[in-house]
């Protein structure tokens, strides 16, 4: 059965072509795909042009397959199952294959950036997200369309509590219940999106695109020659050069005036060929950067340019600037084939993308794609093109630049999550180093830089009152703008912290989304890092809270106050001793949950991740207030706001818990052709005052950030200490993750009063002898300004009072690290005698004793920087000289006062310890001469007594034992009495020897007697012979 379609679908797709504007179209229905056909061919016979290419994007199962075999088998088991009308599998088939579609799976969509389509068909609503529709979605040109494809739908309101893919992602242990408010806002955007509509899949027009009632063909305001007003500037412009070679011909080739001016700065630079400018182009998606790129390349080839280098994230970022390239050649008389090839990739994978031209017509030249990894790989570059720079990692966009001509385009007030980091960072680094324009042909002389912005849209006509325009870029882009300036900078202290309510935020009212678009404008403005997807965050993810600083609030004037600072918090932690072991016991670290598991990790400690905390997802100034203290008094109100010192609540009263607001109340119980859809009502409050919201119960706070000087000063001001730092530095930023804790006040842990930071006290003793360690390896190239900073040791002690325990820990180094020969060659450095290659290899052993604050010696912060780099970071004194930007004399001079006041306290200290245990040769005493008559007196003393000791050695005991007396004592003791004693002082008294006795003393005798005969003989024989 045939129908008529709806003449005001018809009359949408033709007043899109005539305006150039895109057009939406979503379908429900299990038979969606079906009405593809019908919208296509609308659109080909509205537009002047071919066909309309496509690009078909899914999940992971299409349905239909894109080869022509298997299409065909499926359509057969389609038809069998009832689920394709025969009638219309014709159509459909004749469709697949007539047009030129390009299939793509949502993962692998970053291969569709810089590509032009006519159509673009999303199917797997559920598999969305904000960075997939914006990405698909601006590849589609002006007049083109959109086509979002759902399934079968009770009621449209059951996308509120659709569960997205991306939701698992969101949910965490102790916080599992994703809310849908991102679908509810997006389903509202698309009720307001005049240049969409909702239809089922027989192309009836539901009641949520109410607009549609009055939608009437539209005509072009032109001038006489059917041009607009910056078409007929642009026609001028090219009128203006159109004698100019080689401007005139590639001027011809541009769509829009900003392009056109575009071109005629690279062409400046090109001509110029001093090779010392780096020229950015930035601009939004689709205004034409490659297509510039591309005719500016084709001017280089032109004016003599030989070696051409192009990158980009893949090749098949680069068919339009190849293609411009080409037609940029062509008009200016170069022919294919004859002055120059087109050579293909290769790889399966690349598709045939465009990876070198060469050109023979004047003489060799070649434009090459390079992968950017491959920078090294540069040489002889006269001209270097980096095209989606915000999608290269940004150390690797600094390699690249070099010696040469660099032209460089990006999207930085897109949706590539690297784009501000390019204006951020790297754009404003070259615009400082950049001196004003002087003629100077020297090769010192400064490169110049140049910024280009484009406008004006390419692919659609500006204006475009689209869907991506309602959710994200222009609006926000517009609101911007509008309150940059703030009318009035109030007091830090006369500010207030307010919770915002996020049902409200996102219910899509009209004061509720001017509130939003400020936030995220706030969010674009101040971070580096920005994607459609930080909306969604904001919106579902169930641990994710939103507060707003904002000054004194006159209720009177019944407007929306001015924010001056925007916090985002996660709440993490409450996870079970269980999991944390589970966790420990694997190897893994689950998502979520980011602080509590990476500590978990680095200390083994599954106690923490039970502990609840929040961190600090993202903090954003007014870009008019920033270094004001706006962003101190949020953090400092966020802090004790948590800490229960500013609610008015008593603990022991119970809060009155709001009704749940029922997502489907907006919607009317009817069926889907009679729905309306519209905000809810009866929504709680916008803006919360803190005093009146319970906290919820923590015990820390915590931050994770790319480690820079500013920040950590920042964060270290406000008492968070780090636990971690990333080893590895981000490919984004080059910059190394960093954690900081911050412990709040609370009664459920036991810590010692005396500390400051609480519980965290040995954890971040622990993490501060980790990080002196990995100093010479990991942080070695790691600023030596930041790295102390994160160290933090004490450097001055003129208060420290010398103590025993001092004395003990350097004896104790003394005798473990150092030994007396390493004191002795200190000593000859302090004192000007060796040279310092000699202590070298006690600098290291220095260093780390006097960074963990065992060595209480003051040093000034040049002798400390010097000591530092050269003991923990290992760096020799030229790249000590480098880091402290200062001379070579003054690094040693520096170097050798350090070592001489280390060397002072060491000694003064374990001096005559020292000196006890060195080897000592013995001493010899210089005693003065005697007289001769002294020598000669002590030689016969001496003979003497050796002769008497000789004759006393002679005498043999057994020869004396003869003349023993045999009686015992009472004879001799009467005898004595008796007084018998003769003249001659001689007694007698009786033996009591026995005859035997006598006899063998008589046969002793004389053979004694026979010895001393027999002894002297041979002693005369011995003398006679």
């Amino acid at each position: 059965m045939r129908k008529k379609v709806d003449e005001r679908i018809r009359t949408l797709i033709e007043n899109g072509v005539r305006q150039r504007h895109r057009s939406m179209f979503v379908i429900v229905g299990d038979k969606s795909r079906d009405q593809i056909v019908n919208l296509n061919y609308m659109l080909a016979k509205s537009r002047v042009k071919s066909r309309p290419s496509v690009l078909w994007c899914y999940r992971d199962k299409l349905e239909i397959s894109s080869h022509k075999k298997k299409r065909a088998k499926q359509i057969k088991k389609l038809m069998q199952r009832g689920l394709m009308d025969p009638e219309k599998a014709d159509p459909f088939s004749l469709f697949l294959e007539t047009s030129d579609i390009t299939y793509c799976l949502y993962k692998d969509s970053e291969r569709v950036l810089g590509n032009t389509f006519g159509m673009c068909i999303l199917q797997d609503f559920e598999a969305l997200t904000p960075n997939l529709l914006a990405r698909t979605i601006e590849t589609v040109e002006g007049s083109g369309l959109i086509i979002l494809l759902l399934r079968s739908l009770s009621s449209l309101t059951s996308l509120y509590t659709m569960v997205m893919d991306v939701h698992e992602r969101f949910r965490m242990e102790s916080h599992n219940q994703a809310a849908a408010r991102f679908n509810e806002r997006f389903l509202l955007s698309i009720a307001s999106c005049k240049s969409g509509v909702v239809m089922d899949d027989e192309l009836n027009i539901l009641p949520i695109s109410s607009h549609m009632k009055f939608i009437q063909p539209i005509t072009n305001i032109e001038d006489s020659e059917g041009l607009s007003e910056r078409e007929r500037e642009l026609k001028d412009l090219k009128e203006q050069f159109h004698e100019d070679f080689p401007v005139g011909p590639l001027i011809g080739k541009c769509f829009t005036m900003d392009q056109g001016k575009a071109v005629i700065n690279f062409l400046d630079s090109i001509l110029d060929k001093s090779l010392r400018s780096t020229v950015a182009l930035l601009a939004a998606r689709g205004r034409g950067k490659s297509a510039a790129l591309g005719l500016a390349i084709a001017g280089s080839i032109a004016a003599g340019y030989s070696n051409i280098f192009v990158t980009a994230p893949s090749p098949e970022n680069l068919k339009t600037l190849f293609d411009f390239v080409c037609k940029g050649l062509n008009a200016l008389e170069y022919k294919e084939h004859l002055h120059y090839d087109m050579v293909k990739s290769a790889d399966p994978e690349l598709k045939k993308a465009t990876i070198q031209i060469n050109v023979y017509k004047q003489h060799r030249q070649t434009i090459q794609y390079l992968k950017p990894h491959d920078h090294g790989k540069l040489s002889q570059v006269e001209l270097l093109v980096i095209d989606e720079a915000a999608a290269i990692p940004l150390p690797i966009v600094k390699s690249l630049l070099g010696p040469y001509l660099v032209f460089l385009s990006s999207t930085v007030n897109g949706y590539e999550g690297t784009g501000r980091s390019l204006s951020l960072k790297l754009l404003q680094q070259l615009e400082s180093q950049s001196q004003p324009s002087v003629p100077s042909d020297g090769p010192n002389s400064s490169r110049l830089f140049k910024k280009i912005e484009l406008n004006e849209s390419i692919r659609y006509a500006s204006g475009e009152h689209h869907l991506i325009a309602c959710l994200y870029h222009s609006k926000l882009l517009e609101c911007l703008k509008q309150f940059w300036v703030l009318f009035r900078l109030p007091h830090p202290k006369e500010c207030d912290l307010y919770y915002v309510n996020r049902d409200t935020l996102f219910s899509y009212h009209k004061e509720s989304e001017i509130f939003l678009q400020r936030m995220m404008a706030l969010y674009v403005a101040s971070h580096y890092k920005n994607s459609p997807n930080d909306l969604q965050l904001m919106a579902d993810a169930p641990a994710h809270h939103l507060f707003v600083l904002l000054g004194p609030v006159d209720e009177s004037k019944n407007q929306l106050p001015d924010i001056l600072c925007v916090i985002q918090v996660c709440l993490e932690g409450q996870i079970s001793r269980k999991s944390a072991m589970r966790s420990l016991s694997e190897g893994r670290e689950p998502s979520g949950d980011q602080i509590p598991w990476k500590f978990c990790e680095q200390f083994q400690d599954n106690v923490f991740p039970s502990l609840s905390g929040a961190r600090i997802v993202r903090i954003a100034v007014h870009p008019s207030a920033v270094r004001l203290g706006y962003g101190s008094a949020a953090v400092d109100l966020l802090s004790r706001y948590y800490e229960g010192q500013m609610t008015l609540f008593a603990e022991d009263k119970e809060e009155i818990e709001e009704p749940e607001v029922k997502i489907t109340e907006a919607a009317e119980k009817a069926s889907l052709l009679e729905e309306c859809i519209k905000p809810r009502a009866s929504l709680p409050p916008l803006l919360v005052h803190l005093c009146e919201r319970h906290p919820e119960k923590l015990h820390y706070l915590g931050v994770s950030f790319g480690l820079t000087q500013e920040l950590f000063r920042f964060w270290r001001k406000h008492n968070f200490y780090p636990f971690y730092v990333g080893q590895i530095p981000s490919g984004v930023t080059g910059e190394h993750t960093c954690m900081v804790l911050r412990s709040l006040n609370n009664d459920d842990i036991e810590v010692n009063e005396s500390s400051k930071l609480g519980f965290l006290d040995p954890f971040y003793q622990d993490f501060r002898q980790r990080f002196r360690r990995l100093l010479g390896t990991s942080f070695r190239h790691l600023n030596f300004k930041l790295a102390m900073s994160v160290l933090a040791s004490k450097i001055d002690f003129s208060n420290h009072e010398p103590s025993e325990y001092d004395t003990n820990i350097t004896s104790k180094i003394l005798g473990d690290m150092l030994s007396p020969y390493d004191m002795k060659r200190l000593e000859a450095y302090s004192n000007n005698l060796v040279d310092y290659h000699l202590i070298l290899d006690l600098v290291p052993i220095l260093a780390h004793k006097y960074f963990s604050e065992k060595l209480p010696v003051t040093l000034h912060g040049a002798q400390a920087a010097v000591l530092f780099c050269m003991g923990l970071q290992d760096k020799d004194i030229g790249a000590t000289k480098e880091e402290l930007a200062i001379e070579r004399e003054q690094v040693l001079s520096n170097f050798i006062k350090t070592m001489k006041k280390l060397y002072s306290y060491l000694h003064n200290i374990a001096g005559q310890e020292i000196e006890a245990t060195l080897p000592r040769l013995k001493d010899i005493d210089m005693v003065p001469l005697k007289s001769l008559d002294e020598d000669l007196e002590e030689a016969s003393r001496e003979v003497k007594e050796k002769s008497r000791a000789t004759d006393e050695a002679n005498v043999d005991p057994k020869l004396l034992q003869k003349y023993a007396i045999d009686a015992d004592d009472n004879e001799i003791e009467k005898a004595l009495q008796d007084g018998k004693l003769s003249a001659r002082g001689v007694i007698s008294v009786k033996s009591n020897k026995t005859k035997a006795d006598k006899q063998e003393k008589h046969k002793e005798m004389k053979k004694s007697k026979r010895k001393g005969t027999d002894r002297d003989i041979s002693d005369s024989k011995k003398k006679r012979s």
